[in-house]
């Protein structure tokens, strides 16, 4: 039976020796899991890697707090990784994440560091077919990564899947999955897995939702933490800017020809909105790309890539990008609708001045906006500079925004019509990756 509450005695203390004398090889990893992470130019073990990785080599259970970018996802795949190499039959290991995109980027690290021991993966998240997924099961992956909902619906419909022989759970941003509802679809996955399990909760947050999570299915758990308080890096430069909420997207419009050049993302509140503003800034000639939970998998992952691979400079993305993936290009981040959650900022942010490399950010602060400011403050601990605009110049923007507003909007509508269309066909919605003929009636009658 899980222990209710964790002994003082189990947390582990701050490690005193010299972060340049520790090792992967120090840490107990086998040379062949060394030699994987020399070449994903790993030099020295993260923070939390030095403190949870000897423990979990212990067999012990292991709650890891560690803010975003921390090397979460090797400190749990490498003691999975090793034990794995003892016995290399079947399913050994669950991981659960809260998005598609995450769980595409764990699986991608896993086959990195397993390369060389032949590590078989099977990525289970809605979006895709379930015959095909079904298929990839069959083959006794010795790691599924699933979102929980989707891995729910192969164990109630798909024949001879069960997860019987698992050894190991991790659950990655466990705030974020329990924070995403998914807490009915947890507890049945709890109920068909094995007791005799190791079981890893990494979570950047400790909230009461995640403590009932570790008391059903940790078993005398060891606590790290990698940080104990919200904070963002030095490097960055974080600044806000206090406008009117009519007079966003002329001020987004300006900053991004200010810092042109640069690689951006820019987050926004809703789907719609995020899909607007996208087609907005193409429509005014900039490489803008969407990325939210309305477009199918393939364009989710298509906008990642073409972000990534720096063919698209502004990435325009819900919080579904917010936490966990790893983009080393980012240069600036604009919050053009603040996040609900104060938390959500620090996750938000950190997609830049990753590394040790310096970063911007921007929030944008309506009139509606300001006690929601006030608490990402509090949070921090600090007051923000505001960033400075002419705002004269920014207002000589206004016309041509304006009419790229309009024809956003008429493309939107185009859009669903079509949706609308094909839903009736069976089809999936094309969520405008392809430009419309309404954006190249605007770029005939006003180049920008």
């Amino acid at each position: 039976m899980a222990s209710e509450a964790i002994c003082e005695n189990n947390v582990v203390p701050e490690n005193d020796t010299k972060e340049e004398e520790i090792t992967f090889k120090s840490l107990g990893l086998v040379d062949v899991l060394c030699e994987a992470c020399e070449q994903l130019k790993w030099k020295t073990p993260s923070k939390i890697q030095r403190e949870s990785i000897p423990i979990a080599l212990q067999g012990k259970d292991v709650i890891g707090l560690a803010e975003t970018g921390s090397g979460k996802t090797g400190a749990f795949a490498l003691p999975i990784l090793q034990t794995l190499l003892d016995n290399p039959q079947g399913l050994y290991a669950l991981v659960m994440t809260p998005t598609r995109e995450l769980a595409f980027q764990i699986s991608e690290q896993f086959e990195a560091l397993g390369s060389s021991i032949g590590i078989k993966c099977a990525v289970i998240v809605g979006g895709i077919d379930m015959m095909t997924q079904s298929l990839m099961l069959a083959k006794k992956p010795h790691i599924i990564i699933a979102t929980p909902g989707r891995l729910v619906d192969h164990l109630e419909n798909t024949k001879g899947f069960s997860l019987r022989s698992l050894k190991y759970l991790v659950l990655d941003e466990a705030d974020r999955i329990l924070n995403m509802d998914f807490e009915e679809e947890v507890d049945k996955i709890l109920k068909v897995i094995p007791r005799e399990r190791n079981t890893y909760l990494y979570s950047a947050t400790m909230t009461k939702k995640v403590a009932k999570l570790q008391r059903a299915s940790l078993r005398d758990p060891v606590k790290v933490e990698a940080s104990s308080k919200y904070q963002t890096v030095d490097k960055l430069q974080q600044s806000y800017l206090f406008i009117p909420l009519k007079h966003k997207d002329v001020f987004l419009v300006n900053i991004l020809n200010e810092l042109a050049g640069n690689s951006f993302m820019v987050f926004c509140s809703t789907c719609a909105n995020t899909q607007r503003v996208a087609l907005m800034l193409r429509n005014l000639g900039m490489t803008a790309i969407p990325l939210h939970g309305q477009l199918s998998q393939a364009k989710r992952l298509g906008a990642l890539n073409k972000f990534k691979s720096k063919d698209r400079s502004i990435l325009i993305a819900t919080d579904v990008a917010s936490r966990g993936l790893d983009i080393p290009h980012v240069d600036v981040v604009i919050n053009l609708d603040i996040p609900t959650h104060s938390k959500d900022y620090i996750h938000r942010v950190g997609r830049t001045a990753r590394a040790g490399r310096s970063g911007k950010s921007v929030t944008f602060v309506s009139q509606y906006d300001v006690e929601l400011y006030q608490r990402i403050e509090h949070l921090i601990g600090k007051k923000l500079p505001l960033y400075k605009t002419e705002e004269q110049e920014v207002m000589l923007l206004m016309e041509r925004v304006t009419e790229a507003q309009r024809f956003a909007k008429l493309e939107m509508n185009e859009t669903m019509g079509r949706g609308k269309k094909r839903q009736k066909k069976g089809d999936e919605a094309d969520d405008t990756e392809e430009s419309l003929g309404v954006q190249k009636k605007f770029r005939k009658k006003k180049k920008y």
